[in-house]
């Protein structure tokens, strides 16, 4: 059975997991169950699929999927069921073998009998019980064959003492939808259960877990109020607006492009409309939160009764006003305000603005004074940035950036423009607007500024050349901004070191210009900066490391650490700090505070809607939680990095948390994808980190499928870049020990295993001896080898480091049995196994397996839990988007919208593990394939 928590993550559908739970429970207790979940498009009923899947612990799961294309091949749907199957089809009676066998093309016949075939399912199904439970899902019964649909209602009203669950997804037909698969009158008698529409609170729960950024409360309820408790209206409604709009609303309706057909033909209802309807739209669309009062009040001051206009447009089936207002789809608002005259959205702007309260919404009532304004106004602009510098200090990057962006275009001094132009530049960076970050910075940089600001502009663009591109084209941009700096603001140019060095260190080696130990001799000599003491103490501890050696820094760094945990860190200081900080304190084997950290800096970026700083947070803590040995709950960060590399055009981070994560589960063509993705990544190409890091990923999974030497000539390379002064070349040094010490070169083994000995003495953490133990012992022999491996288990059991904890333990047993103390090996070795297979590290899960099986005891294999499957409409958008077709192309040939495709294509990255449109085809076919074979170990 699963958690709790598993089922309370599928928001307002309490009872529904029941009833698949109850199910699950009766297929256990060794009798038949099935369930019919009936519901709209979109409502949840896939989702509750893979929850009863999750949920039937020891059952055997057989799953099948109607697919619209395949309606008319008879069977198509029921071999899908039974496929996995047709090996006991020798078991049944002559006369159903012989209907099934022809049914399904493996014997020539007469077209079989109905009945026959019926009963053949039934008995197939019930000889695969036999052994252990089986659980039978169908998603989109609505889609199968006639035949299947009906064979698979014959079989449900005959299951009952076998071991088989049956739980159909069907979808509700619309008034004027065409018959399909399954009908009522089949499922008459059958237990069913309607999958309803989310309640208000948790469709607002829903949109907030899967909106990145700050999203407004206000905007929030209009999106909760259109979407009307569809879960999937609910993540496809918000994917349009840009993060200014989901801050506050703060966008124009008719920023995005046009979006062809679909937009038309709202036009084309709109345009008979009388005048009066036509404006009240208007004002409906420039006004984001759907208020009836202030939409009421604008209206009477542009001389319209609301309820008389609105009437012929609820008529149109274009907009609904109840409690709030609603469009029918959000293309009739951008289309109602695309059309209109300027000179009509300057008159419904100047009313809404005037019927807005300016004490209790200033902020609305400046952006809907600058949409009034037809020239350049200083008090609007002024306005504009008093509404930013409140939008800041609550945390609103996005909203912020719109702001300073507007009030840049109104500023009628040039000096004036450049500044506030500078500002709007900095928060549209901060939020993730990277090209509008570039455009605001290029036009700020056109007006007259001091040394400061262009200093300051140099510091920008350089920071905007990190995130967006990469670390290595930032470098000399912020080396130049920090010596501009340095004779005029102290404590910004050590910032702008701080990220220099940070940039190095993320580039490692580069063919030419600066290195790390050149940017940390400046760094060194560079004023001291404004309190708080701890900044100064953790980049004079890095910079020390970097020239006089990895121990002389690591007291500093230890001290700056022990007071970022102790002590409260602001917004601006925590955003700029804390990623250094998190990355320092991985560096020096401090998995406590870094567990502290990065999660405080992950919930800071999402609160602040910082999307510049959340994909390296994410990084870091995927790689945080992958270490911890909790690779499921990693997985669902690399997913949101996903989605926010898609937001800002900057994948870069995504694609080294999802090698992190890739590398331990041990999947050789997820982890062979990931290396394959950042070594293409042009934006990247040349930098030693893609070197140490992809090498570093293909020795964890060598080391992890016994392949020894394969390992061995990855972690060599891995180790190429000392100057990364930690981190990922820290981690390959592990590897060499494994690889070098189990491929026949103990010289090496022992040469390495001695530097990081070194590390391990200056840090002095559990972590770090631990590690240190468990890689010495590999090197030693004896009892030696065996106090050194105990000492590792004991150092590592009292961090939360489970996966290397684990691997000790593996390690230890492996050892033992070659030792040929047998009962000693199977104790060490069977704890390995549970850990391992318990978190997911299936390749080292596997070769501690295999060792059990070396020491005489029986061990059956864990199923590897199943990878999420693509249901049919994912794996008909895979296939298209795979072909090359664009979201608009497969919305129109599938009769969806794109942000639809985009929604699902979302989901087929996170199940495939890939992020890239580019890995697509390639990552089906080898799903297709058969698993690799794995070697014995030595």
């Amino acid at each position: 059975m699963v958690s709790r928590e598993a089922r309370s993550r599928l928001r307002g559908r309490q009872a529904e997991c029941e009833a698949l739970d109850r199910l699950v429970a009766t297929v256990q207790g060794g009798r038949s169950s099935m369930l019919v979940l009936r519901g709209e498009a979109g409502i949840g009923k896939s989702a509750l699929l893979e929850y009863a899947r999750d949920s039937a612990a020891g059952c055997r799961i057989a799953k099948a999927a109607g697919v619209e294309s395949e309606m008319e091949l008879a069977y198509g749907g029921l071999h899908q069921l039974c496929a996995p199957f047709l090996d006991r089809l020798d078991r049944l009676p002559e006369p159903q073998r012989a209907a099934l066998g022809t049914a399904f093309g493996l014997c020539a016949g007469t077209p079989p009998d109905r009945f026959l075939v019926g009963l053949a399912v039934l008995s197939l199904l019930a000889d695969a019980s036999d052994r252990e439970p089986l659980v039978c899902l169908v998603d989109d019964a609505q889609w199968l064959d006639r035949v299947s649909a009906q064979t698979l209602a014959f079989v449900a009203r005959r299951l009952l003492a076998e071991r088989v669950g049956l739980v159909l997804a069907v979808r509700e037909p619309s008034a004027d939808s065409e018959p399909t698969g399954l009908t009522h009158a089949e499922l008459t008698g059958l237990p069913q259960t309607e999958v309803g529409r989310l309640g208000d609170g948790d469709a607002r729960a829903l949109l907030d877990s899967v909106t990145p950024g700050r999203l407004d409360e206000r905007v929030r309820d209009r999106i909760v109020a259109e979407a009307q408790g569809n879960p999937l209206a609910l993540l496809e409604l918000p994917r349009g607006l840009t993060p200014a709009e989901l801050a506050g609303g703060f966008g124009r309706p008719d920023a995005r492009p046009p979006a062809g057909q679909i937009e038309q033909s709202f036009l084309r209802r709109v345009e008979p409309l009388p005048h009066d309807t036509r404006l009240l739209l208007l004002v409906a669309a420039a006004e984001p939160v759907g208020d009836v009062t202030l939409l009421t009040r604008a209206a009477e001051l542009l001389g319209i009764e609301t309820s008389a206009a609105a009437a012929p447009a609820e008529a149109a089936g274009l907009i609904m006003i109840g409690t709030r207002v609603r469009f029918r789809h959000p293309l009739v608002r951008s289309m109602a305000y695309r059309a209109a005259a300027l000179e009509d959205r300057h008159r419904v702007h100047r009313a809404l603005a005037d019927a807005t309260d300016p004490e209790a919404d200033p902020d609305r009532r400046a952006w809907h004074l600058a949409g009034a304004a037809a020239f350049a106004d200083e008090e609007v602009a002024a306005e504009l940035e008093r509404s930013a510098g409140r939008a800041q200090a609550r945390g609103g990057v996005a909203a912020a950036a719109a702001f300073l962006e507007r009030a840049a275009e109104l500023s009628p001094d040039p000096g004036r423009r450049g500044v506030r132009g500078l500002a709007a530049a900095r928060a549209k960076y901060r939020a993730g607007g990277y090209d509008a970050a570039f455009e605001l910075l290029d036009a700020a940089e056109l007006s007259p500024l001091d040394d400061r600001d262009r200093a300051q502009a140099d510091l920008l663009r350089g920071q905007i050349t990190f995130a967006a591109t990469s670390a290595g084209a930032a470098l000399p941009l912020l080396l130049k901004a920090a010596g501009r700096l340095e004779p005029l603001d102290a404590g910004l140019a050590r910032e702008t070191y701080r990220d220099a060095l940070n940039a190095a260190m993320t580039a490692g080696h580069l063919p030419s210009g600066a290195q790390a130990a050149d940017i940390a001799r400046a760094a060194l000599g560079a004023p001291p900066g404004p309190p708080p003491r701890r900044n100064d103490l953790l980049l004079d501890g890095v910079a020390r490391a970097a020239v006089e050696g990895y121990a002389a820094g690591v007291p500093l760094v230890r001290q700056a650490l022990e007071a970022f945990r102790a002590d409260g860190v602001s917004r601006e200081e925590g955003l700029g700090w804390l990623p250094f900080a998190c990355r320092m304190a991985h560096n020096v084997w401090d998995f406590e505070t870094w567990s502290e950290l990065s999660s405080r800096l992950v919930e800071l970026a999402r609160e602040t809607g910082s999307l510049a700083v959340l994909p390296s947070a994410l990084h870091m803590l995927v790689a945080n939680r992958v270490l911890a040995g909790e690779l499921a709950p990693a997985g669902a960060l690399v997913a949101e990095a996903v989605t926010i590399g898609e937001v800002t055009g900057s994948r870069s981070m995504a694609q080294y948390a999802a090698l992190v994560l890739a590398a331990w589960t041990g999947r050789e063509a997820a982890t062979r994808e990931a290396i394959e993705a950042i070594t293409r990544d042009p934006a990247i190409q040349g930098e030693g980190k893609v070197l140490t890091a992809t090498q570093w990923a293909g020795a964890v999974l060598g080391n992890g499928l016994g392949r020894y030497e394969e390992a061995y000539v990855a972690a060599e390379r891995g180790v190429e870049h000392p100057q990364e002064l930690g981190g990922t070349y820290l981690r390959s040094m592990i590897e060499l020990v494994e690889a070098a010490a189990r491929s026949g070169r103990p010289a090496r083994a022992a040469e390495t295993a001695a530097k990081l000995a070194e590390t391990a003495a200056a840090t002095g953490t559990d972590w770090a001896l631990g590690t240190s133990a468990m890689v010495r012992a590999q090197v030693s022999a004896g009892a030696s080898a065996e106090e050194l491996y105990r000492e590792a288990i004991e150092r590592l059991g009292r961090t939360e480091v489970r996966t290397s904890l684990a691997r000790a333990r593996l390690l230890y047993g492996e050892w033992l049995r070659r030792e040929n103390r047998r009962v000693d090996a199977r104790e060490q070795l069977g704890v390995a196994y549970e850990a391992l297979s318990g978190m997911g590290a299936e390749a080292f899960a596997e070769r501690a397996r295999r060792e059990l099986q070396a020491t005489g005891e029986t061990v059956r294999r864990r199923g590897a839990e199943e990878r999420a499957a693509l249901t049919a409409q994912e794996a008909q958008i895979a296939r298209l988007a795979g072909d090359g077709l664009t979201n608009p192309e497969i919305g129109a040939q599938l009769f969806i919208s794109p942000h639809t495709v985009e929604w699902h294509l979302r989901k087929v990255f996170a199940k495939l593990g890939i992020v890239s449109r580019k890995q697509i085809t390639a990552k089906l076919l080898r799903a297709a394939q058969p698993s690799p074979s794995y070697p014995r170990s030595a």
